[in-house]
């Protein structure tokens, strides 16, 4: 008889690890908080219009091919490279820079940073040798816990060491010496969920994956496709998924879980869980560890709050790109202050996603989609969203001047999410939009771990554990999830 799964949560983690499980032999059965699959690479579909509720593009995309293959299924995703990868708009210039893989084009851009091929390349070069001397020793590795994860960490080169201690700003200030290079460098950081003054320098690592190593890419018929597809596969399998459930309590027996309980008091048993859920909140929330109570998960580092606006609106975007940013001036003072108070700016640094530009059918013949994602501070931060639509309203129309298209003139629909409804509907702690941040004391094996401390058959998956946030090393937290229970609890080959 095959042995049994539950997937709390799906989300890109849990979807993963569902089929990984399932190709293994291995019934699965999946419950969702949300009425429908995804968690943050989610769908809205409105007035005619469909976005992308979160992630907008990805890089490392041979990652979803090792699942496929992981799986012996046929890639069903098609991808598209971005080209050029992304736009960066600060207010007091009049033309964008326009970001591109080939250093030579992008020095075309650069023209105030004398030689800037050459430091560039530098800078590349070394961030590629942190990238191939972290990628197996750290990144793609389950560790036995912490004296594990040091012994793993004396394997890697001495030379990254200095990097461990810097920020990634001060990485750039190294190597280049107009601000505008530094700051568009440094955007990368926010993918974390951080600021590049508070991300180590190891993730330099990040600006090889985008300009050398894989670029960015999204997927035809928009980022959804990825959780359809996966969830097509699932269901040729036998993977039920059962949404508007939420996990409440628990049932143990000495060290093993024998099952979870709904919010309608019904219990979910099965041979082994895995959560999708954020790994140190469901530790504090549903498991009641002291480890992770709620003053303790306060005091850790977490990834800033989305606020997210999703606009439709009648006429073609001519001044803008596919993905932006919107910037202005003195980036550091904003960084510094923004992000750590209760108070909404007055002139907001934003992204911008008009994802109808490459998939027409997101919105309307003659009409475009707009996805807003300002970076704000979680509700430990700002409690109060009762200024939403005003602080909505000033991202607008400062979009709108910029652009030289008057947004709320034209607008079709008008959707909104702040960081309390970003948290109600994914169960992201306090609104954190990433789960835990990437500090040197929460990676590694210093994050949550993807197995359980008590429970025998408990694991993790997803952001917040090993090895980290992003839609590709989710993917890897799949597999690493996945090769532990099938070393402890077995499955077929």
């Amino acid at each position: 008889m095959s042995k049994t799964a539950l997937i709390i949560g799906a989300g890109l983690g849990g979807l993963a690890t569902a089929l990984r499980l399932v190709s293994k032999g291995y019934k699965v059965t999946i419950i969702e908080k949300h009425h429908q699959a995804g968690g943050r690479l989610n769908q809205l579909k409105k007035d005619g219009f469909t976005f992308d509720v979160g992630p907008s593009f990805f890089s490392m995309s041979y990652e979803f091919k090792e699942l496929f293959d992981y799986c012996k299924i046929a890639n069903p995703l098609q991808f598209n490279a971005l080209d050029p990868l992304y736009s960066v708009y600060f207010s007091y210039k009049k033309k964008p820079y326009l970001i591109h893989k080939n250093l030579e084009k992008l020095a075309t851009e650069f023209v105030d940073e004398k030689d800037f091929v050459r430091k560039a390349t530098a800078y590349l070069k070394a961030a590629k040798e942190v990238f191939d001397d972290t990628e197996y020793r750290v990144i793609k590795k389950n560790f036995d816990g912490k004296m594990d994860y040091l012994y793993q960490l004396t394997k890697v080169p001495l030379k990254h060491g200095p990097k461990l201690f810097r920020s990634m700003w001060s990485e750039l200030e190294r190597h280049f010496e107009t601000e505008e290079v530094k700051i568009i460098f440094s955007l990368v950081a926010f993918f974390l969920g951080a600021t590049p003054f508070d991300t180590p320098a190891v993730y330099s690592l990040l600006n090889y994956t985008e300009l050398v190593h894989d670029g960015y890419w999204n997927v035809k018929g928009g980022m959804y496709t990825i959780t359809e597809e996966i969830v097509k596969l699932l269901k040729n399998n036998g993977v039920e998924i059962i949404y508007n459930t939420e996990i409440k309590q628990f049932v143990q027996e000495g060290k093993t879980l024998k099952g979870f309980v709904d919010q309608h008091g019904k219990t979910w048993s099965a041979d082994v869980f895995v959560s999708n859920a954020d790994a140190a909140a469901f530790r504090g929330n549903i498991l009641g560890r002291k480890k992770y109570t709620e003053a303790k998960l306060d005091k850790m580092d977490w990834t800033l709050s989305p606020f997210t606006i999703y606009l439709g609106v009648k006429g073609k975007l001519e001044n803008i790109h596919h993905h932006n940013y919107f910037l202005g001036e003195n980036f550091k003072d904003y960084a510094d202050k923004i992000f750590k108070t209760g108070v909404s700016p007055n002139k907001p640094y934003y992204y911008v996603n008009v994802s109808s530009k490459s998939n027409p059918e997101c919105a309307p013949e003659g009409c475009e989609n707009i996805f807003i994602l300002c970076p704000m501070p979680d509700l430990r931060y700002k409690k109060d969203w009762s200024d939403r639509e005003a602080l909505a309203d000033t991202i607008i129309a400062d979009l709108s001047q910029r652009i030289d298209f008057d947004l709320k003139e034209n607008t079709v629909t008008r959707t909104i999410y702040d960081p309390i409804e970003w948290e109600k509907m994914f169960n992201l702690y306090k609104g954190s939009g990433l789960g835990l941040a990437h500090g040197m004391n929460q990676i590694g094996a210093l994050r949550p771990s993807n197995k359980d401390e008590e429970y025998e058959n408990l694991y993790y998956v997803g952001a917040s554990t090993t090895p980290g946030t992003g839609l590709p090393i989710v993917v890897i937290s799949s597999r690493l999830a996945t090769e532990r229970i099938l070393e402890e609890h077995g499955g077929t080959i």
